[in-house]
């Protein structure tokens, strides 16, 4: 039997984050383990009148995939692949690993390869706005997370505030709230982080700070703008190991001047960060700022879906700018970063706190 939290999260999904109608046509992918959460959207979407379109991938396709693959394959786009997406109205992505390092030995140089041969296929669901991002918890998510399968379990469902009555009106508060931010961010030039050996300056002068309460991201809890991009200056250091691609890399630290990284390091996997600040000229500039504000993801657990929204961080991400802000950032890569403010951490917006040690000041 499905379990009854899967059911209450891919009906959250569809009717809440999408808000699928009659006649309209979703697509549907993931990873095989991923197949119960998959098969329970899909029921919600013919439940409401729309269309499932599945694209569902062996776990494993990936390793196979970068283990066998020549040149001309690392950068071959299906055609297919954006004929589904411009047919789709939405698209609802379920992330569903069993293995987490599966892609820890590949080349880098593969790896950007193939981020930027797929990027039409990210500008194109990105410019539509009509997708969802959520996770279907497995094994290898809670081992990352230090947790038993049952606990990890608990922590998404709770964390989407499935576990709640009326889920929907849970993300309706959090919304409330998080215009409050807004409100209080609304005109603002300076933004100033203070943390262990953190220190950054950068203007968000001009740029919009969007809410974000469930309907991109499942879980959420954030409100976010893209920064003007050569305002950066200082240093950071980000309090949690950052994964990309496969690859843990701990202990980043960036330093900034004109709105670029002009020095990083990292305790482990360093040479993948720097590879990755290579990718593209975008790739050295900030993307994103974001804010937390998820009070129930209190602990770190190895996945940015959850880890960017604990309530009392923040995260700034190298590479891409959401358009909608105003961000003008290009890169193949998005790559979120967080900062916690929880334990002596401060913002400053315009030489005024908003956050300190963790909560806000609205």
């Amino acid at each position: 039997m499905t379990d009854p939290r899967t059911s209450r999260l891919a009906h959250l999904l569809v009717t809440y984050s999408r808000n699928v109608k009659r006649g309209h046509t979703v697509m549907i992918g993931g990873p095989s383990a991923a197949e119960p959460l998959l098969l329970e959207v899909g029921r919600e979407v013919l439940r409401r009148g729309g269309h499932p379109m599945y694209r569902m991938s062996p776990n494993q396709a990936g390793e196979v995939f970068y283990a066998e693959a020549k040149a001309a394959q690392l950068t071959y786009l299906p055609a297919s692949s954006m004929a589904a997406i411009k047919e789709a109205d939405h698209v609802i992505r379920i992330m569903g690993e069993t293995n987490t390092q599966a892609l820890a030995g590949v080349d880098p140089k593969k790896q950007t390869t193939v981020r930027k041969a797929h990027r039409p296929l990210q500008d194109a669901v990105l410019s539509k706005n009509e997708w969802t991002l959520a996770l279907y918890p497995t094994a290898a998510y809670a081992q990352d997370a230090g947790m038993s399968l049952e606990a990890f379990e608990a922590f998404v469902y709770a964390a989407c505030r499935v576990d709640k009555k009326d889920p929907v009106a849970e993300w309706k508060k959090a919304k409330a709230f998080q215009e409050k931010i807004i409100r209080r961010l609304r005109g603002a030039d300076e933004v100033h982080i203070v943390a262990p050996d953190t220190d950054l300056t950068l203007s968000v002068k001009g740029r919009k700070f969007l809410n974000s309460y469930g309907s991109h991201n499942m879980p959420d809890g954030e409100v976010f703008t893209g920064p003007v991009e050569t305002s950066a200056e200082g240093e950071i250091r980000y309090s949690y190991p950052v994964c990309y691609s496969g690859k843990e890399v701990v202990d980043v630290r960036l330093a900034f001047e004109n709105g670029r990284v002009v020095h990083a390091s990292a305790e482990k996997n360093e040479a993948f960060l720097k590879a990755m600040l290579r990718t593209d000229d975008g790739a050295t500039r900030l993307g994103e700022l974001g804010i937390g504000t998820n009070y129930g993801i209190q602990q770190f657990v190895k996945n940015i879906l959850f880890d960017e929204k604990i309530g009392g961080s923040v995260h700034l991400a190298v590479g891409r700018s959401y358009e909608e802000t105003g961000g003008k950032n290009k890169s193949a890569i998005h790559w979120d970063m967080i900062c916690d403010l929880r334990h002596g951490g401060y913002m400053e917006v315009d030489g005024k706190i908003l956050q300190a040690d963790g909560k806000f000041r609205v």
